[in-house]
């Protein structure tokens, strides 16, 4: 197996340990949770440097990492609603569009016609991460006593329900509007997808 391909593997292994770990009621065990979460997604830029670098790319490899990505993210998000952090249904939204597109584009690469990413739906990712980066780390942050008693005011402020609400639906509205956009800017694909297995198993 190439290099890129086992740290994707790695990846998929990690995002279990890190809900687990976040679960916990250990603050030390917390903390370790951020620190699997942040490996994790390093994972996922080095094995795609390592893969145009080397010219590791495979199919498989094409399938398989995006698709750790999105498993990733959407634990992720999935905890925060677990820990009432979070309304569910907006993470519902952003995490079947997220699968819905993922694949897609796996699709799209089968066929030979790959989905070229827009600087629209790049930024919605960009910015997916950042609200699960902010949420992570104030949520870790405010189960360390130390960092508690100095900054915890200022903590649970920022993690107000309105301010998380705010920022979880931006990411909601732009999942949506991203997703319309690809669907309809690849609807040739689209259209094949459908004629080819839906239809063909008699879907209307």
């Amino acid at each position: 197996m190439s290099i890129p391909n086992s740290l994707t593997i790695l990846r998929i292994i990690l995002t279990p340990i890190f809900a687990i770990l976040l679960f916990s009621e250990s603050s030390f065990l917390k903390q370790m949770s951020l620190i699997v979460y942040i490996v994790a997604a390093l994972t996922d830029w080095y094995d795609g440097w390592v893969a145009r670098k080397y010219g590791y790319v495979s199919r498989w490899g094409k399938f398989l990492d995006p698709l750790a990505d999105k498993i990733l993210s959407a634990t992720a998000l999935f905890s925060f609603v677990y820990l009432d952090l979070v309304d569910a249904w907006m993470v519902w939204i952003i995490v079947l569009r997220d699968f819905l597109i993922t694949g897609l584009r796996i699709y799209a690469e089968w066929i030979d016609q790959p989905i070229v990413t827009s600087k629209t739906a790049q930024a919605k990712t960009f910015g997916e991460f950042i609200v699960i980066y902010y949420i992570l780390i104030l949520y870790v942050g405010s189960n360390v006593t130390i960092i508690k008693n100095k900054v915890g005011e200022l903590i649970e402020s920022l993690m107000d329900p309105q301010v998380l609400f705010g920022m979880i639906l931006l990411v909601t509205l732009s999942s949506i509007g991203t997703g319309m956009m690809y669907v309809f800017a690849n609807r040739k694909v689209v259209y094949d997808l459908y004629t080819k297995y839906f239809h063909a198993a008699g879907v209307e």
